[in-house]
């Protein structure tokens, strides 16, 4: 469910004033917990550092992004991969392939 457009999109107020106070040239990380934040056309160019509560994932801001959350772009979990006896059995194989293909 959207945001209604009587109030508006959420954008983050001390986020967006740190984005205007820098150049637009500069490289320099901003740092931000407001995952829930919109993405503003203000913000394009700029590379932002998400936290996704272990760590800061620096996000770089192009056209394409404006609209999104920028948590949308730091992923909170690991994907390692699924697990179970077929993925076992696949992995055996895969090595045992590698295995012989460098003896060769």
């Amino acid at each position: 469910m959207s945001r209604s457009l009587k109030k508006g999109p959420y954008v983050d107020e001390k986020l967006l004033k740190k984005v205007i106070n820098l150049k637009a040239g500069e490289k320099s990380l901003i740092k931000t917990w407001a995952r829930a934040a919109s993405i503003a056309p203000e913000m394009v160019g700029f590379t932002f550092g998400v936290h996704n509560g272990k760590e800061h994932v620096p996000v770089y801001i192009t056209e394409d992004m404006v609209g999104h959350k920028l948590g949308e772009f730091s992923p909170t979990t690991k994907f390692i991969r699924h697990g179970g006896k077929m993925q076992k059995e696949m992995d055996a194989k895969s090595t045992q392939n590698q295995k012989e293909k460098s003896k060769s």
